[in-house]
């Protein structure tokens, strides 16, 4: 307690002063230098001073370039670091760093005026940019630029010290120039889905950029890079820049690479003709964490929750949650997708859920969605995508995307939908015209019976979730609407646990399914025909079903299994 006031009175009074101006970003004029020296710790600690060796330079994290100072607090010494730098009397200069950590402080002393600090309560969490400004007096000439931690509180890092004011005489750092383009790009190591670009080093660069028809899609330390998830038997340029604290060089002269192949190797095993769908948490929610090889052969579609969105729009990653799941780890992940697939069952990738935040509206997301999908095909071995989009899709776009996915993957690739049943109410909805849209390639809409309350029968009837007529009615809207008896399953969760309502017994799931492939089993509800192509069943999740003893696929998926 008596810390923490301590440090509140600091910062009041550094307020008080007109010194607070953390994450400023004051520039200085034209004239202006920078007349701190090594301000971005590429020489180590020259020309800085360290309280007892409570300063390093280490190579990561850092803002920029190689290096960055590293405080580490101890007892009662606060880590500081400070240097003197040559000033002009009568004159004001900026003084600022990025750094990382919680209680980072900046200042000046022997101004001759007002001496400042600033810091930063920050969460350690990422760089921030810490900046003040001082002016000297008639007389200064010489001042003591200082940063540092905060007793008992852990390390921190600094990165891009700069002191930016009129030249004193003292020297500057001379600044970097622009690197140039790098020079012999050549690929090599082609394979199928991948290859490996390589160029000569520039002289000055801290990194370089890789582009690939045109787009930059990686940053590298240095040459050789590979680049992974292309298509077979396709042909791509690709240039190379160098870049610095100066900024980014020219483009190097583009060179073509062409991937081999033209067939599939491993080709994606066919869906069987009635096929029973579960979801597997890629996430620790209080059911039974599962790797891929522990989810019942019962089911013969898995589809993997969830892709995660990046800053490009449309564009989908995974990141499999290893910590969360026990250890799990990739390699072991590829291998057991790749077993389920000898096995004949289809792992794929879906993309959306509850909280899934991607969004496809316009062309460049389309085949940003398409490229990153098949990607991410390639490189984990999954057989297809599931869109399970909650916030709604456009089905323009989200056609554009799924035709141009089907035209990299061929046509074993499976693309199956998990609908609110709002979203299937009518043929006008985005979700409905998508699937119609791509009815030829489409394997699956496996539309959620559940967190629904209630909805129109396709006789225009309304009922409510949770009973056989319910399924049945519903259903019926999709089957008379115009897709194909294969093309529709019924999704339920697996246990009670597995949604906040809507959750039924097997039973009825079973009998729901007879109602419509034979006629029989059914509620008030009964269709004017039967659809013995009816697809089958999809839970949420794999993991609450195991969690309830797989009472759920021990018993749906004989019945989806035995439809005729």
């Amino acid at each position: 307690m008596n810390r923490i006031r301590s440090l509140a009175l600091l910062g009041a009074a550094t307020l008080a002063a007109g010194g607070l101006t953390a994450l400023a970003t004051g520039s200085a004029h034209a004239a202006d230098v920078n007349v701190a020296r090594n301000g971005g710790f590429e020489s180590g600690l020259a020309d800085w001073t360290c309280s007892s060796g409570s300063g390093a330079v280490v190579s990561s994290p850092v803002y920029a370039g190689t290096g960055a100072l590293k405080g580490t607090p101890a007892g009662q010494d606060n880590a500081q670091c400070s240097q003197t730098v040559t000033v002009k009397p009568n004159s004001t200069y900026t003084i600022s760093e990025q750094v990382q950590g919680s209680y980072v402080y900046l200042g000046a002393t022997g101004t001759g005026t007002q001496d400042v600090s600033t810091w930063t309560p920050g969460s350690g969490g990422g760089w921030q940019k810490l900046s003040t400004t001082f002016t000297t007096g008639p007389s200064t000439t010489r001042v003591t630029v200082w940063t540092h931690g905060w007793y008992g509180q852990p390390a921190y890092v600094v990165d891009d010290f700069s002191v930016f004011g009129p030249d004193g005489g003292g020297g500057t750092d001379p600044g970097p120039s622009v690197p140039g383009a790098p020079g012999g790009t050549a690929v090599s190591g082609q394979s199928a889905n991948g290859l490996t670009l390589s160029w000569n080093a520039v002289s000055g660069a801290t990194g370089y950029y890789v582009y690939q028809d045109g787009v930059r899609v990686k940053t590298a330390s240095g040459s050789p890079a590979q680049i992974t998830g292309l298509a077979a038997a396709t042909s791509y340029s690709f240039q190379v820049s160098a870049y610095n604290a100066a900024g980014e060089g020219p483009k190097s002269a583009a060179v073509t690479g062409t991937t081999t192949g033209g067939g599939n190797p491993n080709p994606n095993p066919s869906v069987p003709k009635h096929a029973l769908t579960g979801y597997w948490q890629n996430f620790n929610n209080g059911a039974t964490v599962q790797k891929i090889s522990d989810v019942s052969p019962q089911y013969d579609i898995i589809a993997v929750s969830f892709a995660d969105a990046t800053t490009t729009p449309g564009a989908i990653a995974f990141n499999l949650d290893s910590a969360g799941l026990g250890g799990y780890t990739v390699a072991q992940f590829k291998a057991d997708i790749a077993a389920k697939k000898a096995a004949g069952k289809s792992v794929i990738l879906s993309i959306g859920g509850e909280k899934g935040t991607i969004s496809v509206n316009d062309s460049a997301s389309a085949n940003n969605l398409a490229n990153s999908a098949y990607a991410l095909m390639q490189e984990y071995g999954f057989s297809g995508i599931d869109i399970d989009l909650e916030n709604g899709l456009n089905p323009t776009y989200m056609t554009q995307a799924l035709r141009s996915l089907s035209a990299k993957a061929g046509s074993s690739l499976v693309i199956t939908m998990a609908p609110q049943t709002i979203d299937m109410q009518s043929t006008a909805g985005g979700y409905f015209k998508t699937a119609l849209n791509i009815k030829d390639i489409l394997t699956v809409v496996n539309m959620q019976y559940y967190n629904s309350g209630s909805m129109n029968g396709c006789d225009g009837k309304v009922y409510s979730q949770g009973s056989v007529d319910f399924l049945t009615a519903l259903a019926c809207i999709q089957l008379e609407g115009g897709l194909d008896p294969s093309q529709v399953g019924i999704g339920v969760p697996a246990s009670p646990s597995g949604a906040g309502s809507g959750y039924v017994s097997p039973t009825i799931v079973n009998n729901a399914l007879d109602c419509l492939a034979r006629g029989t089993n059914c509620g008030s509800f009964k269709p004017s025909k039967t659809y013995p192509g009816l697809r089958g069943a999809m839970t949420w999740s794999t993991n609450w079903d195991a969690k309830a003893g797989s009472a759920w696929s021990n018993s749906v998926g004989p019945k989806v299994h035995g439809l005729p």
